[in-house]
């Protein structure tokens, strides 16, 4: 490899009326503002389990993030090109 690159997510979880929220924030060289966002609802007959709280809104955090990544690479790229992009599988 000639050259590396850090990517640094952050996740923030927090707690509210039974629900779990999670925001992941990717940081690059480039921008600091592509943020996904997730959250995770315990029901009443489920034990209560933070951290299961914790993974799963954190997943579907990282999950949207991932998706909101997709969308910027396709816009840029369309940018470049001129032509309709799916990057979507």
């Amino acid at each position: 490899m000639t050259a590396m690159k850090r990517w640094n997510v952050e996740i923030l979880i927090g707690e509210v009326d039974n629900r779990t929220y999670a925001e992941a924030q990717l940081y690059d060289e480039i921008r600091d503002d592509l943020v996904g966002t997730g959250q995770a609802r315990l029901r009443p007959q489920e034990p209560d389990i933070p951290e299961i709280g914790d993974e799963i809104a954190a997943a579907r955090a990282l999950s949207d993030l991932g998706h909101r990544l997709l969308a910027t690479a396709a816009g840029d790229l369309e940018e470049a090109t001129h032509d309709h992009v799916s990057l979507e599988r």
